[in-house]
């Protein structure tokens, strides 16, 4: 290279850097904007970022098996294989919440492996102690806690009839009734207490001998909880892994639901060293984890699409009010290459300053959503979300993200620019055919993946509602010129009747169409999607709510801990008790596919004991009767018997909470489904595949003249609810979906009001010249404020109406597909909607022209 085109080039690198300051510091106000959008949007994504990692090195909490070096456990997931549309066979996995069992004989052989020190079986059953709900246990488990459990006075158990109880229930040397056994096997037997212990109040320690005879009496013969496994000093993890690993592989042992599995579903014995233990205890937490980071990426693409959205609008707004100064500088001289790198050098600093301010919010951030979300109970039991050091650099890299979106941004917007000449810039650009077309097309889309919601079911129709509103919100962006002139044409003939300041307002929005389509987009944006989450999970809670209500024919409930496993009977003889109802939550996994791919959906069920239970629980039967309900029966939704084309008669196939498959027959389908879920079970039914029995609820129905003190009575330590709570099933997701999707409002909430407010400032302030023109031509200043008051109101009012009718397809194709209703919203979160973006609106236009709008007459500026 030639020593003077060097000089040339170092020239204009220079010039390049001028013009990159210069306009930095001139036009501070809109990249202020653009600062706000891209410092939240860090934030946001750094948030969710530090979430997502969290969850990722998520596990249970080791605490009753912390003192094992191993622990052998059934396999906690069930797998289904099946071949999606024109590809190979695919398998899903999904994770079980009820215990799935060890046999009893794998005890002996992990005894005789070599390194094993002892081996301890742990396993849990239900007794009943003074009218009580109460769990035993072996006291030898206590041996596998990182410490043993502290005896408050007293000794261990030795003998058969010996007991230790937890502090507050006896005192050493008393004498318990203690009631065990299961069905018309109950029997009742007296111990004595030799210790209380500082564990659980409602645990009750037996003798090793004692504890297995309980457990069979219990159904529990042949199976164990878990083995504890303690080695020898020196033996390390892996190498008891793997020597316990081959020894239950050569012995052929399976878990004790492996004759009940799908053929496609193995019931390998695992081998839990580490953090891995506490999966053996904690059962909910390691199926959360995939739902969790599965709802987070959810949050994030939406995060990253608006981000996007209200980044390239800002930055956007902020070249098209320079439009006249990069044509100036193109006639003086200057490239296109210096005006792309001028600009990309202006929003460079500023994305990297914002985008780093948002990195470091980031930590306190998510140490906040995570405290929410352990608050509301988002978080199952024993979950626990790791944040090592090195994870806190993790928003570093959504921040760079932020940066090259805004990077990429500033040179699309500057294409344009660069290439106009002085002359065109005068004008205002025309939008082109193309831009029409492609919105046209996306609209169409969006209505098209409405119409394939509306013939969903669940989250397939949930995802398809979410698209069709992006869709259309995409297509009503590049369609803003064009439908702010039909706007126009509708609010302008009302404008005009409002005097001066309305035919001002009316003309000035008509004029400049392009100039009022850019300030409706974002509250096209904020209105579709805050209603799309908004009102979908409103609707779905509004009818189960009123489903449930509908269903209550109860007089009263019992519950709580006073309350023994075999109460319905005894409710049932009470005088004055017309039915009883016992009712079980839990949860049944169905196989099945989703748009062409195989899937696995946990859903959660309930079971009721079947006599008279219109009487106390009336799920609506369509056809058949609940009347035989019983093992083996099932009662089927009417949309779920839609979707799998069942009727009473039919069989349908399904997976319970412990993995074992079950052929049900149908005995009837019910309305009520979404207060009552999808399948309802026997309570036996339900009940025998739940890792212990859930706690008692019975619902009464009284006679007229009965009273409820009876029940009281009967039952010291029971809750006795008059009027009680309607009965609902909800999703294990639910709380941590409800606190996300407050989330994700609020987060697409502030970034359109940043973009509504910098999009309609940099206009006003761009029309400063404008209205000092109608001032000097004899506006005052009432008229003008007028004039833009109402420009407000025509902009908040045809970016509601568009985001509403936006949002109106997709929502009304969900609401019918999943709740069979039209779309409901509570009229406070509406308001809510209505007031922030009236309140933006107004403000974002009125503030920017206080300077235009000040003194006597009009002054000149710079």
């Amino acid at each position: 290279m030639k020593r003077g085109d060097r000089r040339d080039v170092v020239r204009g690198g220079g010039v390049v850097a001028l013009l990159a300051a210069r306009g930095a510091r001139t036009h501070r106000r809109a990249w202020a904007a653009v600062f706000a959008a891209l410092a939240l949007g860090s934030l946001l994504l750094g948030t969710l970022g530090l979430a997502a990692g969290s969850a990722a090195l998520g596990h249970a909490r080791v605490e009753r098996y912390a003192g094992a070096d191993a622990v052998v456990a059934g396999t906690q997931s069930t797998r289904y294989t099946a071949k999606p549309w024109g590809s190979e066979a695919r398998t899903v996995r999904a994770g079980l919440t009820e215990r799935v069992r060890v046999p009893a004989r794998a005890l002996e052989v992990v005894r005789q492996v070599p390194g094993v020190r002892a081996a301890v079986a742990d396993v849990a059953f239900p007794v009943t102690v003074r009218g009580s709900a109460a769990t035993g246990r072996p006291w030898e488990a206590t041996r596998l806690a990182s410490a043993p459990t502290r005896l408050l006075e007293g000794q261990p158990p030795g003998g058969a009839r010996e007991i230790v109880v937890g502090e507050g229930v006896a005192r050493a040397g008393d004498r318990l009734s203690i009631a065990y056994g299961k069905g018309s096997a109950t029997d009742t037997h007296t111990y004595t207490v030799t210790g209380v212990s500082a564990d659980a109040r409602r645990t009750v320690h037996f003798s090793r001998d004692e504890a297995r005879r309980l457990a069979e009496r219990a159904g529990r013969a042949g199976e164990l909880d878990a083995i504890g496994v303690l080695a020898d000093s020196g033996v390390p993890d892996d190498v008891l892994r793997t020597r316990v690993r081959h020894a239950l592989d050569a012995a052929h042992l399976r878990d004790v639901s492996a004759p009940h599995r799908a053929a496609d579903d193995p019931a390998r014995l695992r081998v839990l060293t580490g953090d891995a233990r506490g999966e053996a205890e904690f059962l909910a937490a390691a199926p959360a984890r995939m739902p969790l980071l599965q709802v987070l990426a959810s949050l994030a693409s939406v995060v990253v699409l608006v981000g996007v959205l209200v980044v390239t609008s800002t930055v956007a707004q902020a070249l098209r009010q320079r439009a006249r100064e990069l044509a100036l500088l193109r006639a003086v001289g200057a490239t296109p290459w210096q005006l792309r790198r001028a600009v990309g050098r202006e929003v460079g600093r500023i994305a990297i300053l914002a985008a780093v301010v948002g990195a470091v919010g980031a930590v306190p951030a998510y140490l906040a959503l995570r405290a929410l979300l352990v608050g509301r109970g988002a978080v199952p039991e024993g979950l626990e979300l790791p944040f090592p050091p090195w994870l806190a650099a993790a928003p570093l890299g959504t921040a760079g993200l932020m940066v090259l979106i805004a990077w990429l941004t500033a040179l699309g917007c500057c294409a344009r620019a660069a290439r106009t000449r002085p002359a065109e810039a005068l004008r205002e650009e025309v939008p082109g055919s193309a831009r029409q077309l492609t919105g046209c097309v996306l609209l169409g889309l969006g209505a098209a993946s409405a119409g394939a919601g509306a013939l969903q079911h669940g989250a397939a129709a949930a995802a398809a509602a979410s698209a069709s509103a992006l869709t259309m919100v995409i297509g009503c962006a590049l369609l803003g010129p064009w439908l702010a002139r039909g706007a126009m044409r509708v609010l302008g003939a009302p404008m005009r009747r409002l005097g001066v300041g309305g035919r001002l307002a009316a003309s000035a929005c008509t004029a400049n169409a392009a100039r009022l389509g850019a300030a409706i987009t974002p509250v096209v944006l904020v209105t579709a999607f805050v209603l799309v989450q908004l009102a979908g999970g409103a609707t779905l809670g509004h009818e189960a709510a009123a489903q449930a209500r509908a269903a209550a024919r109860a007089d009263v409930a019992v519950s709580g801990p006073g309350v023994p496993y075999d109460a319905v009977e005894r409710i049932r003889r009470l005088p004055g008790v017309a039915a009883a109802t016992a009712v079980a939550h839990g949860t049944v996994v169905v196989p099945g596919k989703e748009l062409g791919e195989p899937s696995l959906e946990r859903l959660p069920v309930l079971g009721v004991t079947p006599r008279s239970l219109a009487r106390t629980l009336d799920p609506a039967v369509r056809e058949g009767s609940t009347d035989g309900l019983r093992p083996g029966t099932v009662a089927v939704g009417t949309d779920r018997a839609r979707t799998l084309g069942v009727r009473p008669g039919d069989h349908v196939k399904l997976r319970f909470g412990d993995g074992a498959e079950a052929r049900l027959r149908v005995v009837a389908t019910y309305e009520r489904a979404l207060a009552l879920g999808d399948f309802l079970f026997s309570y036996e039914e339900l009940t025998r595949h739940m890792s212990a029995p859930p706690p008692v609820r019975v619902l009464a129905a009284l006679a007229p003249d009965a009273s409820p003190t009876s029940l009281s009575t009967a039952f010291p330590g029971a809750r006795v609810e008059r009027d009680p709570v309607p009965e609902r099933v909800r999703a294990e997701d639910q709380a941590l979906g409800d606190v996300l999707t407050a989330v994700a409002v609020t987060a697409i909430g502030g970034f359109t009001v940043i973009a509504v407010l910098s999009t309609l400032t940099l206009i006003s302030v761009g029309r400063g010249p404008e209205l000092r023109q109608l001032r000097l031509a004899g506006a005052d200043r009432r008229r003008l404020r007028r004039m833009l008051l109402l420009e407000s109101a025509a902009t908040a009012t045809a970016g509601l109406s568009l985001g509403t009718a936006t949002a109106a397809l997709p929502l009304l194709a969900f609401a019918l597909s999943a709740a069979g209703r039209l779309p409901w919203l509570p009229p406070g979160q509406g308001a809510l909607i209505v007031a922030v973006v009236v309140l933006t609106t107004a403000s974002a236009t009125l503030l920017p022209a206080r300077g235009a709008l000040r003194g006597r007459y009009p002054v000149a500026t710079r």
